[in-house]
């Protein structure tokens, strides 16, 4: 696809969904899936390639293949033959030592991609070993340059960065795209056993906009995975950033498959009917998101944490610590950042709900404490909230 084209689609997406998706692809199946359920954007990387093997998304960094054969036949042999309407982005290893970049562009332009993202990326390794590869000429430099001269092809560019330093040099290459990448997903049995917050995770994305609207306005701006692997993760990306998007790779194949498969056969062995996909946790990773997905299912309602921890049958304190760790705030500061979101939200649709019913909607039913805590969250009264978001309507 032409590249002013699918800028043009993606803003006009953008404009009018709010959001735009794209997806890290390794089969067939999950491109062609992943395109019907309406992903703007397909990434063919081999660490997609690698999940559907079974394998962490993290083998792409072994010498377990060549990435970029890899990539190359994943497109042409799998989602070529089957995706023909969505731009698809090439995964490219730059730093490969076999390839002469130029040439390599031209090639993949020719076999039909729409453009490049830099993975596997220099960006996600650190420490002695990050050293001893640059070193080596392994460097994100090159990862740059690829950017840089596939905007010169005319080909579209999407940037995997982690910093700010990152961000600002592919700028000046000339990335369409500027997603921040936060490591490895979490969830299910493969995925990542560290991670940040999601808390923590807001405060990377922010440096890193920040730097794109000083920089180039006009960059689209998304993230990739890590921590967020959910919808109620992606909502707070989209509620306290400015994320025009989400990219997710194991969060569309590696998660949904593992349990969907694992809980199918169970059923059948069993001679019983499959689990409902809102069925209590059955291993300590989901329950956190149980947790944030009960809040947004029976926010109306009177939400105890201890009967909350006794449902999923672990104690108070070990939920307590662990939903700390992985959201970045307490129970209590997410259940009431949650409850006043939706009170703005009402405020913002309803004009003539009475605050009253704005707090008996989101829960509250002592209507004099929510007006105080709204006013301590929000800085403004319920009134004043409604009044100054009706006056900039007009």
């Amino acid at each position: 696809m032409d590249k002013k084209i699918i800028l043009q689609k993606l803003n006009e997406q953008i404009a009018s969904s709010g959001h735009i998706i794209g997806a890290s692809v390794g089969s067939g199946i999950t491109a062609k899936f992943a395109a019907l359920g309406g992903a703007d954007i397909l990434l063919a990387l081999s660490a997609g390639k690698y999940r559907i093997m079974g394998r962490s998304s993290f083998s792409s960094y072994f010498c377990y293949g060549n990435n970029n054969e890899q990539v190359m036949v994943l497109g042409k042999n799998e989602i070529f033959p089957i995706v023909r309407d969505v731009p698809l982005l090439f995964g490219l290893m730059a730093t490969d030592p076999t390839i002469n970049l130029y040439d390599y562009l031209k090639e993949i332009k020719a076999s039909g991609f729409s453009g490049i993202v830099n993975f596997p990326t220099v960006s996600l390794i650190d420490g002695k070993f990050r050293e001893a590869l640059e070193e080596d000429g392994v460097t994100y430099d090159k990862e740059i340059a690829a950017i840089k001269l596939a905007n010169h092809l005319g080909m579209f560019t999407m940037a995997f960065v982690t910093n700010v330093e990152e961000t600002q040099r592919m700028l000046e290459a000339g990335a369409d795209v500027i997603c921040v990448h936060l490591g490895l997903t979490r969830g299910g049995f493969l995925g990542a056993k560290k991670y940040i917050s999601i808390g923590e995770a807001r405060k990377v994305i922010d440096k890193i906009f920040d730097v794109c609207k000083k920089i180039k306005p006009e960059v689209l701006r998304m993230i990739y995975a890590g921590p967020a692997n959910t919808l109620t993760d992606m909502r707070y990306i989209y509620q306290y950033t400015a994320s025009h998007g989400y990219i997710g790779g194991s969060t569309f194949d590696r998660i949904p498959i593992e349990s969907a498969v694992m809980d199918m056969v169970q059923a059948f062995k069993q001679n019983t009917n499959p689990a409902p996909l809102n069925h209590r946790p059955s291993r300590i990773a989901d329950i956190v998101e149980y947790a944030r997905q009960y809040v947004e299912d029976h926010y109306q309602e009177k939400i105890s944490f201890n009967e909350l921890a006794h449902e999923v049958h672990i104690s108070h304190s070990y939920l307590s610590v662990k939903f700390k760790k992985d959201v970045g705030v307490t129970f209590t500061e997410y259940l009431m950042s949650f409850r006043f979101n939706k009170a703005k939200e009402l405020l913002e649709t309803e004009r003539d709900i009475t605050c009253k019913e704005v707090g008996l909607r989101v829960g509250y039913t002592d209507i004099a404490q929510f007006g105080k805590s709204f006013k301590k969250y929000v800085g403004k009264t319920l009134t004043d909230y409604r009044k100054d978001y009706w006056a900039s309507k007009k």
